[in-house]
């Protein structure tokens, strides 16, 4: 059996998960910014002295590389994507800008609105338009598409979004405008919405083909790097990226709209916690992902993470894309602790991996939530730190805090004291908002699944403050998010548009829809050298009452076979509607009886089932209080005091931790606060409870 490897590049750290047989060995090193591809390959070779192997035998042995980027998220972040121009139809320049008269806060008279990707300049209109039912209104006139392309062209616009009034019904228009562009800006990145969101509404597909077109250039140029290198160096396979469906699938298949990876980071963390919690009989989790960079939250319901698509709000920009549901808040071991207008502060800015918290001796100045933890004692400057690779030092750590003291009137130690307590609030409230957003799910009713270099030091405190009372980390939460891309399945997951009322459905439209869908995805699992009969397909439906703004999504035919439309027939239409009754009042507590539904659109959501890291589960090892290996000044909310230090590496199966106390483990510390238990379960994972 080969090797396969997990990949997830962070703010701060680039984490590995080399799965090995049954045994899972992680890693982590420093990113790279000026170059990630760079870090993933200094890791890789890392991993091959530890087999003994070269790095070409490493990669000559590897069955799969699955990788997780946050190219496309620092993109947005930074605001330093490709110069983007917008094609669309006359008397549509501005929709853009509307937003459907959305406002993240509406009571926020100045909330200024997102820094635009194409400002009115480079938003320019062409003469055609398609109606409702994809009849030619007015053709096109491709002169106005050559003038439109000149002008782009004039301010050196690398990148074109086209989106068109209903090209997703008739997308004859924006293939043209796409030929066009090919002949007037040669090398310019092209993306036509009807092949990034081919649905309505039309913000929702401009605004989602916009973004496509801003991160498109830099994504691609990183991926094809990465996979330049892995092939230079022996990599015989297909490289594969995670996306933000929570499936996995190739580079190819991610090259035809790239927004499919935004997010794709996190996403890898709640497809693992999906499958460790429901292996450890805990399918109802709340995820907390504390990097170096941000904070992560979702949630797992039943044992799964659906991917949704539609109103997703990703850095101030709708995706329509199917995406996993994942909070994020900018708090982080590298968020930087200041003072403003008198109250202190942490996050969102970062110090990152360059020049990283002052306590890496890399030349970082600004205090940070990781310089907080040396302060209190609870990560250690004597032993090493992310496995080794360097060691902490609390030289100029104190001064920089004794300045954050000066201003608010107490000691160096309060002041980092205080910067533990307001980064543990923002996290709590995060929370909070994310439950409540999602149902208003009570988290009392949960378990939290901690991970992340920094989730453990923190997950029990803040349990507390959320009513938790049970918080697993497995052994490999330090880099769980990587580890997550291993339990992905390739998969593909795409829509087609189709408006019509559920009691008046066209059989044989539908049976072309999905059969589009489903050619489609045999040929890029093929690609990846998957077979026909390997793809396990869910024929979907999208319903919703008119009017509605938001449709509801369900199987038709979940777990068919693909290319198995047997379940259209003269019936599809009552079962749909009768589904979606089921749902709705599920979901929002009422049906309206007296209406009928409307079909937007059909999905097929197919994947392919590859082998997962094995979980073991239970405690039938006998119970066995550990001893502590040495003691700590630390203080862990009661002050300071000397605290119990236990070495994750001496710790079997059995073993109890009783707080307050800290374990050390080889890339993360997990902090047994007062009131709480730590236990080892049989797979070596810790199980902590309030007592």
């Amino acid at each position: 059996m080969g090797f396969r490897v997990g990949i997830d590049i962070g703010g701060t750290f680039t984490d590995f998960a080399f799965l090995k047989g049954s045994s899972v060995i992680v890693h982590k090193n420093l990113s790279t910014p000026e170059d990630r591809s760079i870090g993933v390959m200094n890791g890789l070779e890392k991993l091959s002295e530890k087999e003994g192997l070269s790095l070409r035998e490493f990669l000559g042995n590897c069955d799969a590389i699955v990788h997780a980027t946050t190219v496309a998220d620092n993109t947005l972040i930074e605001m330093n994507g490709a110069l983007t121009g917008l094609i669309t139809t006359e008397g549509f320049r501005d929709e853009i800008e509307y937003r459907r008269g959305f406002k993240e806060d509406i009571w926020d008279v100045r909330l200024a609105p997102p820094k635009q990707i194409t400002p009115r300049r480079r938003r320019l209109t062409v003469s055609e338009r398609v109606l409702f039912n994809g009849d030619v209104h007015k053709p096109l006139d491709e002169d106005s598409v050559r003038v439109a392309c000149r002008k782009l062209r004039k301010q050196n616009v690398t990148s074109v979004a086209v989106s068109l009034l209903f090209s997703f019904v008739n997308a004859a228009h924006e293939k043209r405008i796409g030929e066009i562009i090919a002949e007037e800006m040669p090398g310019a990145s092209i993306s036509l919405s009807h092949q990034v969101l081919p649905r309505g509404p039309e913000f929702d597909r401009t605004s989602t083909t916009v973004v496509n077109a801003y991160i498109a250039p830099p994504v691609t140029a990183y991926i094809e790097r990465l996979a330049t290198r892995l092939r230079e160096n022996g990599y015989a396979r297909q490289l594969l990226v995670m996306q933000a469906n929570g499936g996995v699938m190739t580079k190819e298949y991610i090259d035809g709209a790239p927004i499919r990876v935004l997010a794709s980071g996190p996403v890898g963390g709640v497809v693992g916690s999906a499958h460790v919690g429901s292996a450890k009989g805990h399918p109802n989790l709340l995820c907390v992902d504390l990097g170096g960079t941000s904070y992560d939250m979702s949630l797992v319901i039943n044992g799964s993470a659906p991917a949704e698509a539609g109103w997703n709000m990703h850095h101030r920009y709708l995706i329509g894309v199917p995406m996993v549901k994942v909070e994020t808040l900018g708090a982080g071991g590298g968020s930087i602790c200041h003072v403003k207008g008198g109250a202190l502060h942490v996050g969102p800015a970062s110090a990152g991996s360059v020049p990283g918290p002052i306590c890496y001796g890399k030349g970082g100045t600004q205090p940070t939530i990781t310089d907080a933890l040396v302060m209190l004692g609870i990560l250690s400057t004597e032993a090493g730190f992310a496995g080794g690779s360097f060691s902490l030092k609390r030289d100029r750590v104190e001064e920089a805090f004794a300045k954050i003291g000066a201003q608010m009137g107490y000691s160096a130690e309060d002041a980092a004291f205080d910067c533990w307590r307001v980064v543990n609030a923002n996290m709590s409230q995060g929370v909070r908002r994310t439950t409540a957003s999602q149902g208003g799910v009570d988290s009392k009713n949960l378990v939290m699944l901690a991970y992340g270099g920094n989730g453990p030091a923190f997950a029990a405190i803040q349990a507390d403050d959320l009513g938790i009372s049970r918080v697993l980390v497995p052994k490999a939460s330090p880099s769980f998010s990587a580890l997550g891309t291993l339990v992905a399945n390739p998969s593909i997951d795409e829509e087609r548009s189709y408006v019509a009322k559920a009691n008046a459905l066209d059989t044989a439209r539908l049976k072309a829809l999905w059969t589009e869908l489903a050619n489609r995805a045999e040929k890029y699992f093929a690609d990846a050298s998957f077979k026909p009969e390997e793809i396990v397909a869910n024929y979907q439906i999208n319903l919703r009452y008119a009017g509605q703004n938001f449709a509801l999504t369900f199987d038709l035919n979940p777990n068919g076979k693909l290319h198995d439309l047997s379940f259209i027939d003269d019936t599809i239409g009552e079962r749909a509607i009768a589904l979606f009754n089921e749902r709705h009042l599920a979901e929002y507590n009422h049906i309206r009886e007296h209406e009928q539904p409307e079909v937007i659109g059909v999905r097929l959501a197919s994947h392919v089932v590859t082998p997962s890291p094995v979980v073991a589960a239970g405690f039938d090892t006998p119970r066995v209080e550990a001893k502590p290996s040495k003691t700590r000044r630390a203080n862990l909310g009661q002050g300071f005091a000397e605290t119990p230090i236990f070495f994750g590496g001496d710790l079997a199966p059995g073993h109890e931790v009783t707080g307050p106390a800290i374990i050390q483990e080889i890339f993360t510390t997990i902090v047994v606060y007062p009131g709480w238990h730590a236990r080892v379960d049989d797979a070596g994972d810790y199980e902590l409870t309030r007592h």
